[in-house]
């Protein structure tokens, strides 16, 4: 591929276009989005989400940067775990998750009105209006591959998490035996398309999805990136035979 080219699906597109595209791909499934995840995956996002809030342990008072956040399930999710502790130690700490989403559309459909402590951020993944080390936790789910600079990315995760901070990556990733990729592939092109023009009315968004996923680095080829931003104690977790993995470092 063109050095000056990245992946849009199974195209090489300018930096430029791929961030036009995947604007408009969010804009368009804005409102079915969170829909659309419960269908593709029978819900079990829901349970891979929860494993990496798990993994995160929230506490009280600490910040969450939540990337490519938009509907603010993540966000949420952990302000509910923190706000447990916090019941249980009887703590006033706050506890604030920053929601950030390049796609303005994605932030508006996401807003519920019992959200607290929960700004939401414009911006671009690679381009974080943080401050260094100003974050404990930096999340980002099923975003990735939509960013147009990854490892820029990832290495202002790296910069705008506190020594000791946590970061964790959910990921469409690759299945860990052939047979059960190539059962994957045949799902994965023949029925996402098809019901993404069925609920939302856009194939063209979800053949993007899945040829995004096909062109996204393996799990170790990622966790290669990961340390090469600066993580220590990097390591992956697949799920559903790999259908999907959990990526997790640390500012050190």
């Amino acid at each position: 591929m063109d050095e000056d080219k990245v992946s849009f699906g199974f195209e090489d597109v300018s930096r430029d276009e791929k961030t036009r595209r995947v604007k408009g791909v969010f804009a368009s499934v804005a409102s079915r989005y969170d829909l659309m995840n419960d269908l593709m995956s029978a819900g079990v996002h829901r349970v891979w989400k929860a494993n990496m809030i798990a993994w995160l342990n929230p506490q009280p008072g600490e910040v969450l940067i939540d990337v490519a956040g938009g509907t603010g399930d993540i966000a949420r999710a952990f302000m509910r775990k923190a706000d447990e502790v916090a019941a249980r130690r009887k703590s006033d700490a706050q506890t604030m998750a920053f929601v950030s989403d390049i796609n303005e559309a994605m932030l508006v459909a996401g807003i519920r009105k019992t959200d607290k402590n929960m700004p939401r951020v414009a911006c671009d993944a690679a381009a974080l209006p943080f401050p260094d080390r100003s974050a404990d936790a930096v999340t980002i789910s099923f975003g990735i591959r939509n960013v147009v600079e990854i490892d820029r990315a990832l290495k202002e995760f790296r910069r705008v998490l506190k020594p000791g901070g946590r970061f964790a990556c959910l990921e469409f990733s690759h299945m860990t035996h052939r047979v059960l990729q190539e059962a994957y592939d045949r799902y994965s092109f023949s029925v996402i398309p098809a019901m993404g023009e069925l609920v939302t009315g856009d194939r063209a968004s979800y053949q993007y999805l899945v040829e995004s996923i096909r062109r996204f680095p393996n799990q170790d080829d990622f966790a290669a990136k990961v340390t090469a931003a600066g993580f220590g104690q990097v390591n992956y977790v697949n799920y559903s035979g790999g259908v999907a993995a959990l990526h997790t470092g640390w500012a050190v």
